[in-house]
């Protein structure tokens, strides 16, 4: 991930004008061209957010020249707004409909839960990061997303309280999904998340039916394992 942000640091200066500064609203535009339509994001709803959606602002002021590179960008320790493949891809598999509550497990600054905000009828962005919660609640508002709330207590417990949820995604790995954000899906509802297998991932679509669960795989993707979402490790003797 790091010599993808190095070598997107360096486009990002030739990109510069001679004032300095970068046409945020290019970069945008050709991070959906090139990361977004090319991999199989299709639904012209998703694509309209992206473009709408500043991406930068979300990002710490030191990584926004990186804003909109083919990579992760680091938030806080052990914490990533993940890349826009990858994050396009998973609000295609959950097949966010206009009329949704969704859950955005571990929404960061909120980039995530304002773009799906404008494809869904109403977020709630659950963040279990203090210092997170605390810029998601001040720049969520103010990109005129009024239909999303935020929510401050660990991932893997959710966000009881404003379910049941049409739809689930979860902002990261894990290595396994906690059973309380099954709890929270309607019947029908879908939750994604990027399953760890050793060191590869793999973006799973879980669709609750009653008091069942089945799951399907959706695409290979990586992403830093969330607090809270390990498998404890036995030992045998």
């Amino acid at each position: 991930m790091w010599h993808l942000l190095a070598q997107s640091r360096a486009v990002a200066r030739r990109k510069r004008g001679r004032g300095g500064m970068i046409d945020f609203s290019k970069a945008r535009e050709a991070m959906v061209d090139s990361q977004v339509r090319p991999s199989d994001v299709t639904r012209f709803a998703i694509i309209a957010a992206m473009l709408d959606v500043p991406r930068e602002k979300f990002t710490p002021r030191a990584q926004r020249a990186v804003a909109y590179a083919d990579a992760q960008i680091p938030l806080a320790a052990g914490r990533v707004l993940l890349d826009a493949r990858t994050f396009a891809k998973m609000l295609e598999a959950a097949e966010v409909g206009a009329g949704d509550v969704l859950l955005d497990v571990g929404a960061g600054y909120g980039y995530s839960s304002v773009v799906a905000a404008r494809i869904a009828a109403a977020v709630v962005a659950l963040e279990e990061d203090e210092t997170l919660a605390a810029h998601a609640a001040e720049l969520i508002p103010a990109e005129g997303a009024h239909n999303v709330i935020v929510e401050t207590g660990p991932l893997a417990a959710g966000a009881p309280a404003a379910g049941p949820y049409d739809v689930i995604l979860v902002e990261g790995a894990v290595e396994a999904v906690a059973e309380a954000l099954f709890a929270q899906l309607k019947d029908g509802g879908r939750l994604v998340a990027i399953v760890l297998e050793g060191p590869v991932g793999k973006a799973q679509v879980f669709t609750r039916a009653g008091d069942a669960v089945s799951s399907r795989w959706a695409f290979d993707a990586s992403a830093p394992l969330l607090p809270g979402f390990d498998v404890a490790k036995t030992f045998a003797f």
